[in-house]
């Protein structure tokens, strides 16, 4: 047995890969800070919603570079250069905070910090998958469970601890939170690592289908990225991540305002608490969501997992546009967030079904770009809606959630889990593919 695998076996992987997705999934709780950031510092809701958006962006757009850069470099120096700039962006967001810059803040929470997340999340995914080629879903599952459980991390405990200790002063609070996550993310990075040449389980499970035929192909992933099954990946996940982030961007204000209507004597305090607790209950869901269904789509399908998460969704959204019980209101919201992480936890495996393992990082990252799109066209839209329409803001958003779900439940049909071909192999590749050894010329 190597030396990588005797320190580390494949279960501390899921553990390490797992606490670094926590401390970089505690953007999903960005919703506890808006009130706040509007009632202190005058910012619109347009204007959190913005900084929300650009954080997300920025961690898809980098992602996608990661992506790429994860076989020549490895994970342990993308975690590291991906906490060292998520530690960072909060620190430069606290003192944007204290000077009262949105653009700094933009800058340091958005740019900075995202950038920062996108380098870490795409590096443990990958990372897992490789040490676990027998239990594809089950793995990544576990893992990006860890992203959508961050939320929960943040809103309950760490944040509403920072709030109190520093009597609400929202740069000590960023300040310290920089300081927190740099305390754990580093030393998680410079722990993990790929498998040993050769890596294989000791399990009767594996079963891993040969590669694509072109996969040494110098534009191998190139070529993968203009296929239509490619496409189709990029929309169908952009539409779910559309709707389920603009709802993660909003729902602790939209839920206020839900109780707001039901209890009109609510103090503010107790609906801020109301919306906390709601952001940790459905990050739950999101975590959970994110095993549930990489297990399902392990026992029926990939394509199968994502009409399921559509079509169900679509009749959600639109029975929120009318829902005013804040308890029903409440579970459909964390339906939602089942759904949305069982879209992260089922494309990786998807990707690796189609595209095969060899050059999964790569493609995971160009189709994390539809995170980056849907992370600035959900919060916006809802940003939009709470200004200028804020007694319909409810009505408009998850009316434009039920649209854009149904657009990726009709590209959903378009989609095949047939391993691709993207050239004629030669008889070289095709005994190479199948571990027949190729006659060397005499």
């Amino acid at each position: 047995m190597s030396a990588p695998d005797r320190h580390l076996p494949r279960s501390i992987t899921v553990l390490l890969c797992t606490g670094l997705q926590l401390c970089f999934g505690t953007v999903y709780a960005w919703s506890f800070f808006q009130i706040m950031l509007v009632s202190q510092l005058g910012w619109t809701y347009t204007d959190t919603a913005i900084a929300f958006g650009v954080a997300i962006f920025s961690l898809g757009i980098s992602a996608a570079w990661a992506g790429g850069a994860l076989p020549k470099l490895g994970p342990r120096k993308l975690s590291v250069a991906g906490s060292l700039l998520f530690a960072s962006g909060y620190l430069i967001a606290a003192f944007a905070l204290h000077i009262n810059n949105l653009l700094l803040f933009y800058i340091g929470y958005g740019v900075i910090g995202g950038a920062g997340i996108g380098l870490g999340y795409v590096t443990p995914v990958a990372t897992v998958a490789k040490w676990f080629p027998d239990r594809k879903g089950l793995a990544t599952g576990i893992v990006v469970m860890g992203f959508g459980v961050g939320a929960f991390l943040l809103s309950k405990l760490l944040a509403p601890f920072l709030v109190v200790q520093t009597n609400e002063d929202l740069p000590l609070t960023f300040m310290w939170l920089g300081i927190i996550f740099a305390a754990i993310l580093i030393p998680f990075s410079l722990l993990i690592r790929d498998p040993p040449a050769g890596f294989a389980p000791n399990t009767k499970l594996v079963s891993v289908p040969p590669e694509p035929f072109g996969v040494n192909h110098p534009n191998f992933v190139r070529n993968c990225l203009s296929t239509r099954e490619f496409v189709m990946m990029w929309l169908i996940f952009f539409f779910n991540i559309s709707a389920g982030i603009s709802v993660i961007s909003f729902q602790s204000p939209l839920l206020q305002d839900v109780w707001g209507l039901a209890d009109p004597s609510l103090d503010p305090h107790v609906l801020a608490e109301y919306g906390a607790t709601l952001i940790a209950i459905s990050s739950l869901c999101n975590g959970i969501g994110r095993l549930f269904w990489g297990l399902l789509s392990d026992k029926i399908g990939r394509i199968a997992v994502f009409r399921i998460l559509l079509a169900s969704q679509m009749i959600v959204f639109g029975i929120l546009m009318t829902e005013r019980d804040p308890w029903v209101f409440s579970v459909l919201v964390c339906y939602i967030l089942l759904c949305f992480g069982g879209g992260f936890a089922t494309m990786p495996s998807f990707i690796i079904d189609v595209f095969g393992a060899r050059k999964m990082s790569a493609i995971y990252g160009a189709v994390l770009t539809a995170w980056a799109a849907a992370g600035i066209f959900g919060p916006l839209y809802v940003g939009y809606f709470k200004d200028v329409y804020p007694d319909r803001a409810v009505i408009y958003c998850f009316l434009v959630g039920m649209l854009i779900l149904g657009l990726g439940f009709i590209f959903a049909f378009q989609l095949s889990a047939e391993r691709i071909r993207l050239q004629k192999p030669s008889l070289e590749e095709t005994l190479r593919q199948y571990g027949i050894p190729f006659p060397k010329a005499i």
